[in-house]
């Protein structure tokens, strides 16, 4: 399975706004898309964590480049900053292991 863990952190209170406005419909959509089995949202240490798992990568990019979360993606520079970081794996890490994760090894943008 795949597993995806993203922390943003959105840029200004027009940031935040945009982040929100775009965020909750790509939740949404990460939600119910085919080859889903887990998602889940949190704020750790002033970051909008998302922890998703997928049946496959293949699964998850199709995810990626379509609907709301293509939208956000789009905009994803002028609004937020953090790292994002993905793997292969068994389990469903907790988030104290997705968070350090994303920490060590997750790429900036």
């Amino acid at each position: 399975m795949h597993i995806s863990i993203t922390g943003l952190k959105p840029k200004g209170l027009v940031g935040y706004i945009r982040f929100w406005f775009l965020a909750i419909p790509s939740f949404r959509q990460a939600q119910t898309a085919p080859g889903n089995l887990h998602a889940e949202v949190r704020k750790i240490q002033g970051f909008q964590c998302t922890l998703t798992a997928w049946e496959s990568r293949e699964l998850m990019l199709n995810f990626l480049r379509s609907g709301p979360h293509l939208k956000a993606m789009k905009t994803f520079h002028k609004i937020a900053t953090g790292p994002t970081y993905g793997y292969e794996s068994d389990t469903i890490p907790t988030w104290e292991e997705a968070f350090e994760l994303l920490m060590e090894k997750g790429k900036y943008y």
